[in-house]
């Protein structure tokens, strides 16, 4: 490994941390939206959205030969995909509500806040240690740099 490949890997882990609370962030917005979408010409609440990061394909023999031929770095995370979370939705008694069915439950999203402040601290979390290991390479390089003086 060297530095360049330590500043890649922290970079696509800041990348997907950012990511990740950025949908923690819309999932809290839309903890209360029971019309996100129509389909069929019926409102459907907003479902709960969640990150889903994989290791960067760097342990594949092709992967590992064209990165060394071309100085770049393959290894770190990515981001799979943005999926919808299956859990069911919360139907609510309010007959007054708009968008109330003929027996007056109301199906609110499937947002948790507690669930999503925890995931928030988490991704925090990650990001403030990625900040901590990009900074540690700088500090390394820096000293090394130094030595040649």
């Amino acid at each position: 490994m060297n530095f360049g490949s330590s500043f890649g890997i922290s970079a696509s882990a800041l990348t997907a941390q950012r990511l990740r609370m950025d949908v923690i962030s819309s999932n809290v917005a839309n903890a209360e939206t029971t019309r996100a979408s129509v389909v069929d010409g019926k409102a459907v609440p907003y479902r709960r959205k969640l990150v889903v990061m994989e290791a960067s394909e760097s342990n594949k023999f092709s992967n590992i030969l064209n990165s060394k031929m071309n100085g770049s770095s393959s290894e770190g995370v990515k981001v799979q995909s943005i999926i919808e979370d299956a859990s069911p939705l919360k139907p609510v008694y309010n007959p007054s509500h708009p968008d109330a069915d003929a027996e007056g439950y109301v199906y609110m999203p499937n947002v948790d806040i507690t669930k999503e402040m925890v995931d928030m601290l988490s991704a925090s979390r990650s990001y403030e240690a990625n900040v901590t290991m990009l900074n540690a390479s700088k500090a390394m390089v820096s000293k090394a740099l130094e030595i040649g003086r």
